[in-house]
């Protein structure tokens, strides 16, 4: 295959019903709008990091004294993607690396694909670690978000030996489009964002993950 990398966002892309899980998850436990507005405002202002606004954020949830369960209610309403299994399947076969790079949560990627650290070569996403008692004992967030999923991709493709123009990306919303601007195939797939459906080389209207392989081919 021309790409030898293919990386994937979560929240919209991979799964389905949900546009940003941590915005559903606020609504959900009915936490501050207030709060929660004035963190985000902070780090869009440059004076918070996204680690700060990301462990601020998942705080406010353990105060709510948020359980593993609740999480998983909560996250009942989405699906995986039509045709994300196929797609993944058949991209490994190729030999395909594959790569998330998401600002979402592992338990979300547990939940609807549960052998995902075997497909994936490598996952950037932040991570809950839940005690036998349900609750939160351990936040590992990702700095990959954002602008930063750029990053990323760069430590991917200097770990696998590409060039970025070997690389490809799948994504749905703003903030994709720093990394977008660097792939060699950049696929904007159920596009929520003009901005992105802009640079995007390929836009993919219809919700099937298989429409996007005759792009990577």
């Amino acid at each position: 295959m021309k790409y030898k990398l293919v990386c994937f966002d979560v929240d919209g892309t991979l799964i389905g019903g949900v546009e940003f899980s941590w915005t559903h998850l606020h609504n959900y436990f009915r936490v501050d709008l207030r709060e929660r507005e004035d963190w985000k405002e902070r780090f869009y202002k440059g004076k918070i990091t996204y680690l700060e606004w990301a462990l601020h954020d998942i705080g406010m949830w353990i105060e709510k004294g948020a359980k593993k369960g609740d999480f998983l209610k909560a996250i009942s309403v989405f699906s995986l993607m039509p045709g994300a299994r196929e797609t993944l399947t058949e991209l490994k076969k190729k030999g395909v690396k594959l790569a998330i790079i998401s600002g979402s949560l592992d338990f979300i990627l547990e939940h609807f694909i549960p052998d995902y650290k075997e497909i994936f070569d490598d996952v950037f996403i932040s991570r809950l670690i839940f005690g036998k008692d349900g609750k939160i004992k351990e936040v590992k967030a990702t700095q990959y978000d954002q602008d930063r999923k750029a990053d990323a991709l760069r430590l991917v493709a200097k770990k696998h030996g590409f060039s970025l123009k070997e690389c490809a990306f799948v994504g749905d919303h703003e903030n994709d489009i720093e990394i977008m601007k660097i792939v060699g195939k950049g696929i904007a797939f159920d596009c929520k964002s003009d901005e992105l459906r802009k640079i995007a080389d390929v836009v993919v209207k219809k919700k099937d993950l298989r429409e996007v392989l005759k792009h990577l081919s």
